[in-house]
């Protein structure tokens, strides 16, 4: 990897910086608080959800693993529903993929980013029912909020 981010800009909790107010908000129609969830198997996750349209995006600071975007290959492919290699996020390798089933490939998508060749930092939007009947691709949507959460990352990084 040619400019991976130093392992310091996960040490944090997600809902911590992972994304601002005013991303949220554009993101959710609505300015949310962060819903800490230190449970998550791989490392601390944040919740973001509009209860009001159903829609909600969520960022995984992978930690607790150290394989890099290459786990998510070995681990979530082979059950994926949707697997699309992205090109370059702001210069770092990334996949969009879900491993729901028919209908929950449309309203949902993870993204997931080698930020260095040991660490991932997962993105995730469950689209609202109003956004999944006028046929966007939540993958695109996840697409949106990996920009910010990675431009957040670099900026943190001071890169």
């Amino acid at each position: 990897m040619q400019d991976p981010l130093p392992d310091s800009v996960v040490s944090g909790h997600p809902c911590d910086g992972a994304l601002t107010s005013a991303q949220v908000e554009k993101l959710l129609s609505k300015e949310l608080p962060g819903d800490h969830d230190d449970q998550a198997a791989l490392g601390p996750q944040c919740h973001w959800i509009n209860s009001d349209v159903g829609a909600g995006v969520s960022v995984l600071y992978a930690t607790k693993v150290s394989d890099g975007l290459s786990a998510v290959y070995s681990n979530t492919k082979p059950q994926a529903t949707v697997w699309r290699p992205l090109p370059l996020i702001m210069g770092l390798p990334a996949v969009a993929h879900s491993t729901y089933g028919n209908g929950g490939s449309k309203s949902f998508c993870q993204i997931s980013v080698g930020i260095s060749d040991r660490q991932v930092v997962a993105i995730s939007v469950n689209l609202s029912p109003a956004k999944v009947s006028s046929n966007t691709d939540p993958c695109e949507a996840a697409g949106k909020a990996a920009d910010m959460v990675i431009g957040n990352l670099k900026q943190k990084a001071g890169s």
